[in-house]
């Protein structure tokens, strides 16, 4: 990474904003200590746009996962397929569909909305525009309000991207950590489930 971290800010905010990534991701992610750490202000923003990720969008969740992912990996971002993963895991979406969106156009797991919205981040990624073609298809599939929401999701991880690629931000890990925290629930509801005394007698036919 090319340049340092904020391990421990001055500003309530920031360190506010830290507890909230520990609390949601396991730890501090690096993006957070070493960019927006620096600019305060940014965090009110950052915090925003996330509240909309989460609850904020008509799409479906899945789409909104593959959309961001789509564009993290043309990108190579390491970080963001990191952090899009622990999310997937997080909402236990289809991680292993993520494994197979380079075969999009022709995997059998992906609809046609789905490959529509691909092909056009895809290409809006790569060449900043898209063809007349690729529009026609996606609005088979969508009505403006969902374009919209895939378009400004398309330019919202470019801009993540852009943060973290020229800075060497790599992966912060947080899919095994979030694989790990599932695995702890899912553990300790089998324990329970398993040692729950059984009911007797009549409370048991009741």
């Amino acid at each position: 990474m090319r340049i340092g971290t904020v391990e421990k800010p001055k500003s309530l905010m920031v360190q506010f904003a830290y507890w909230m990534s520990r609390r949601k991701l396991g730890k501090v992610m690096t993006p957070l200590k070493a960019v927006y750490a620096r600019m305060p202000k940014t965090i009110l923003v950052e915090y925003g746009i996330m509240r909309v990720l989460e609850n904020g969008l008509a799409l479906d969740r899945s789409l909104q996962f593959l959309v961001q992912h789509q564009v993290a990996s043309i990108n190579g971002c390491g970080f963001c397929i990191d952090i899009a993963r622990a999310v997937a895991v997080g909402y236990r979406l289809d991680v292993a569909k993520v494994e197979a969106l380079g075969e999009y156009r022709v995997d059998p797991r992906f609809s046609a909305p789905e490959r529509a919205a691909l092909a056009y981040v895809e290409e809006a990624t790569r060449h900043k525009r898209v063809s007349d073609a690729t529009f026609a298809e996606l609005r088979r599939h969508f009505d403006d309000d969902a374009i919209a929401e895939i378009t400004w999701l398309c330019a919202l991880e470019n801009y993540f991207n852009l943060i973290n690629l020229p800075l060497e931000i790599e992966s912060d890990g947080l899919c095994a950590i979030a694989e790990h925290r599932k695995a702890i629930v899912v553990g300790s509801t089998t324990t329970t489930t398993e040692t729950e005394p059984r009911p007797t007698g009549a409370r048991a036919q009741s």
